[in-house]
């Protein structure tokens, strides 16, 4: 039987399948930030990037840190106020009694310290979201993926990856590892999409295939509330448009059909988020142990890890 934080539910699994539907929404530019972590800071970057014709997606794990109530309230009304999906936290938030601890679904490779961590912060914001049932049901009311059309190319949005909330098959290691290519064929067989935009491992990823006809990708934005490079203060998220990304704003990506598909730093007031932070989680706390390092000092991970080019063997940790 799985330890508490490793388990994948069986009510967060769904088929590739399920995306082959009418879209649920259109957009000339589609922002997806998954890992928003409750950082207010990275929160009002986002809304300063919609522009007309833009809508704003938050796929999943917007909280996490935020365990003050005030906090909590408002990234929350914030969030529901824009299109949303939830994550793994947002289920064990809304859930009544769960076995999944912090449903994060870790791999093996992950040690147990960081799990038992994760489980324990998982603890601590359900004692937040506790006092607040009617905004418990609103959570529980999301979806767990979405369909955008962009253009000409179809979006699934999800948390994890094409079978589930909690999946890890969109992770860099995976994308960029050998046998990758013939599970991506099979997802964007069976789901008639072009991209997957999700989120849910904590560190960023593009993997673009090339075939006689189309060219599709699977981009996730890791986290838009943390750095997410080595020594770098900000945040990722993912924009998908018509219209060509601001360079100030882009770090990598890939063109499909007239559709620009992009990784764009979020840059937030990193005194302000750190601050907020060290208030909820002090020192030896485990937020603080998992990650403080992180937040000052980014994982030990490129953009060239990123897209597949390998540099330093790969962190694979997460919220």
């Amino acid at each position: 039987m799985p330890a508490p934080g490793r388990d994948c539910p069986l009510h967060y699994r769904y088929r590739p399948e399920v995306f082959a539907r009418a879209p649920d929404l259109r957009a000339d530019t589609l922002l997806v930030a998954g890992g928003l972590y409750g950082n207010l800071p990275a929160l009002e970057t986002l809304q300063h990037l919609i522009k007309p014709g833009a809508k704003l997606v938050f796929n999943g794990d917007f909280n996490w840190f935020n365990i003050d109530s005030a906090a909590y309230l408002t990234i929350n009304d914030a969030v529901l106020r824009h299109t949303a999906i939830r994550g793994n936290v947002e289920t064990e938030l809304a859930a009544r009694q769960s076995d999944a601890d912090c449903g994060c679904a870790y791999p093996y490779d992950v040690d147990d310290a960081e799990v038992d961590r994760s489980n324990r912060i998982m603890q601590r914001v359900r004692q937040t979201a506790s006092a607040f049932p009617a905004l418990r049901s609103r959570l529980a009311a999301l979806p767990m993926h979405l369909v955008a059309q962009v253009g000409t190319v179809r979006v699934a949005v999800t948390h994890g990856d094409a079978r589930s909330l909690a999946g890890w098959d969109f992770a860099h290691h995976r994308l960029h590892g050998p046998g990758s290519r013939d599970m991506l064929d099979q997802n964007f067989r069976r789901s008639n999409v072009r991209v997957f935009a999700s989120s849910h491992t904590c560190l960023p990823a593009l993997r673009t295939l090339q075939s006689s006809d189309r060219t599709r990708a699977v981009i996730n934005n890791g986290a838009a509330g943390m750095p997410n490079f080595s020594e770098t203060r900000f945040g990722v998220a993912t924009r998908i448009s018509i219209l060509p990304c601001p360079p100030a704003l882009r770090l990598y990506g890939t063109r499909i059909d007239n559709v620009f598909v992009d990784a764009i730093k979020i840059h937030y007031d990193h005194r302000a988020f750190a601050e907020q932070f060290e208030s909820n989680w002090p020192a030896g706390s485990p937020a603080y142990m998992s990650y403080f390092s992180r937040i000052v000092h980014g994982p030990a991970f490129s953009p060239d890890q990123a897209i597949g080019t390998p540099s330093v063997q790969p962190i694979r940790r997460r919220a």
